[in-house]
């Protein structure tokens, strides 16, 4: 029986008595040789798969699955028929089936063949990515709660393509392929869970993925993509941070060039802009441009490129809307926006300018003029009425605050309190600006600052809105030290969590409790401090003896 099923090769039979003498058992020597043919055929296999025309290539590889798929519940066989598997662009529906049925034939089958499967199975599909998109959620809140407060790494310091190097963009780059059909998949997920949860971060994936492929050179996927192209444009933008007027022009190229019946294209277009990364940029652009204008003495209604921004902006802002009513039509920009809102916040930049002019020239008898206090109604109006006049004020928001400019900061605070659907208690908001009040830390000393901020301003929805509890949780981390003991220790009982407080809010005020702790004094020290100050006795002086 031996010698009719080893090896039969002549030289060997004189060879194998010396194995024996070394006492390495037959069955070592007979797994090694099969582990090396094994080896042998894998690599014939992936040979036969490139070489010659290809209907032969298929044929032989197709019948080599019928002569071995018998055998694919064999560890030591199951590799051959995975690699075969996956090398047959069209695995026949018999196979794909019985793989799709038995749970360890699915876990052990290449990519390559899992997409075949996919493809026609979106309900095992979605079971697939639906993990992998809870897990992107979780990274982008993570990073927006992150106890690192800064204003030189935040939210959106990561250029575009550090971030599509992300564990979940990769994978899913390499679940899709070149497959259109999953492509469609993913983005059909993509919106009915932006529709779900009208949460911004999908739009960023969607995005993401998107130029990921672009990156990889998928033709297949990328010129079948209308948004291909205005993506790839606003990605360049969003590395650079601003919207530049050559490429000002490409985008508005291509929102004017949507034919008419082809509208639904709109509804992708609104979803890539509703990225935050996109509205980040178009809004620190509005900005700029509003600060040149006043430079230029001209009115926003003026510059088509400003006026372009705002078009952006709102389609971007309006994509869940479009998305919802399924009605792709672009919104119309309010008049009122652009002659009265945003005239006003130039004029708060000239107030500015007129402030600092002012400081500069000597005093005159009737002493310094004040810093305006006061802030438009319209102002607040706009704020709580207007989504993209929202957005952008936020932003101004924002930008005075870099500037460590405190007496704006004060002046428009308390018009944030009641804004657009709770814009200005949004979680990006708050994470850019808890950054920014990091650099106006001498101010937190000050009577009037903290009151403002915590009283004024956070304190009013920390109640009711756990995320302002935990981002002022943050700030209070990074900067107690600044603040007034009085002051802090009020704070301290104003935020105390509540039993309905999540574990986050919990773990965030222990954390606080701690550092203040760590920070009074000892007892030892407090019964000491009088002591210094008894006077010292006078010791005589050599020229007094």
């Amino acid at each position: 029986w031996q010698t009719e099923n080893g090896v039969l090769l002549p030289s060997l039979q004189s060879a194998l008595p010396f194995l024996d003498l070394h006492g390495t058992p037959r069955l070592e020597f007979h797994q090694s040789v099969f582990d090396e043919l094994r080896e042998k055929l894998l690599e014939r296999v992936s040979a036969i798969a490139l070489e010659g025309k290809v209907e032969e290539r298929y044929k032989k590889l197709e019948d080599l699955l019928e002569k071995s798929f018998s055998l694919v519940k064999m560890p030591s066989i199951q590799p051959v028929v995975m690699c075969v598997m996956k090398h047959l662009p069209k695995v026949p529906e018999k196979k794909l089936k019985l793989v799709m049925a038995d749970k360890d034939l699915y876990k052990a089958c290449a990519v390559e063949v899992k997409r075949q499967i996919w493809q026609d199975n979106q309900a095992l599909f979605g079971d697939e990515v639906s993990p992998l998109l809870k897990q992107y959620i979780l990274e982008k809140e993570n990073t927006l709660f992150s106890n690192d407060i800064s204003v030189l790494h935040n939210f959106f310091s990561p250029s575009p393509k550090t971030r599509r190097q992300g564990e979940v963009v990769q994978k899913l780059t390499q679940m899709i392929g070149k497959n259109v059909k999953l492509y469609d998949m993913v983005l059909q997920f993509l919106r009915t869970l932006f529709l779900r949860t009208r949460n911004v971060h999908y739009c960023t994936l969607r995005a993401e993925l998107l130029m990921s492929l672009h990156d990889l050179e998928i033709s297949e996927i990328c010129t079948v993509d209308p948004c291909h192209k205005f993506t790839w444009c606003l990605d360049a933008c969003i590395r650079e941070k601003f919207v530049d007027n050559k490429r000002a022009r490409e985008l508005q190229g291509f929102l004017d060039g949507v034919k008419k019946g082809q509208e639904q294209v709109l509804g992708d277009l609104s979803m890539i802009l509703c990225d935050p990364f996109a509205i980040n940029t178009l809004a620190l652009s509005t900005i700029r441009h509003l600060q040149d204008l006043v430079g230029q003495d001209t009115l926003p209604r003026e510059s088509p490129d400003l006026l372009l921004l705002l078009r952006m902006l709102s389609l971007g802002q309006g994509a869940w809307d479009m998305i919802d009513s399924q009605v792709f039509k672009e919104p119309k920009l309010e008049a009122e926006l652009i002659t009265k809102f945003l005239p006003m916040l130039m004029s708060f930049v000239v107030d500015d300018h007129t402030f600092n002019v002012d400081q500069k020239l000597p005093s005159e008898e009737k002493g310094p003029i004040p810093y305006p206090s006061t802030i438009p109604e319209a102002f607040t109006k706009f704020l709580q009425e207007n989504r993209l006049a929202c957005e952008v004020g936020l932003y101004y928001v924002l930008h005075i605050t870099k500037q460590r400019n405190k007496n704006a900061f004060l002046r428009l605070l308390p018009g944030l309190v009641e804004t657009f659907s709770d814009l200005a208690f949004s979680d990006i908001f708050l994470h850019l600006l808890t950054g920014n009040l990091t650099l106006l830390g001498d101010e937190y000393a000050l009577e009037e600052f903290c009151p403002s901020l915590f009283d004024g301003f956070f304190l009013t929805a920390c109640s009711r809105k756990e995320n302002v509890h935990r981002h002022v949780l943050r700030l209070l981390l990074h900067l107690h030290h600044k603040v007034a003991p009085a002051k802090l220790e009020s704070l301290q009982k104003a935020l105390e969590p509540t039993k309905q407080s999540g574990e986050a809010v919990k773990e965030l005020y222990n954390q606080l409790t701690e550092k203040l702790e760590l920070r009074k004094p000892s007892p030892a020290e407090v019964t000491e401090t009088p002591s210094m100050e008894l006077p010292l006795p006078t010791v005589p002086t050599p020229a007094s003896r």
